[in-house]
């Protein structure tokens, strides 16, 4: 399943002035966009995240600064940073994610495919280990 999540690049129009990224819902993200939400002001060693859904998928985009991103799909784990505010990471349902490291001033900028259910959620990590195990 980790094998899903990715990186996706948007377009980056650079120009002298500053550059400007655009996304696109169905053509760079792989969903309709149906919630966009953003994480901010997180203090130091805080972490975000930290459960997983059953049917909702999202993109992760770091529009400053950096921020780790931990997946676990209930058999293996994989870190990633995002710090590019022209790539995202496509996180598909059954994942387990958490959010730590946050520099100074990082905003974490969420693409969502579901209006917010939280009858989605899993927020328990046993509870989602037996979702995908089976056990």
């Amino acid at each position: 399943m980790l094998a899903q999540c990715r990186i996706i690049e948007f377009p980056k129009i650079q120009d002298r002035r500053g550059n400007l990224t655009f996304i696109e819902e169905n053509r760079h993200v792989p969903f309709e966009i149906m919630r966009v939400y953003y994480l901010y002001d997180v203090p130091g060693g805080e972490s975000r995240g930290g459960h997983a859904h059953k049917q909702l998928q999202q993109v992760l985009i770091a529009v400053s600064g950096s921020f780790d991103v931990v997946l676990d799909d209930g058999f293996s784990r994989e870190k990633i940073t995002l710090n590019r505010p022209w790539q995202g990471l496509y996180i598909p349902q059954m994942i387990w994610r958490e959010l730590e490291n946050f520099s100074s001033g990082a905003v974490c900028l969420v693409l969502a495919s579901e209006f917010y259910d939280e009858e989605d959620y899993y927020r328990n990590y046993a509870d989602f280990l037996r979702a995908v195990r089976g056990k």
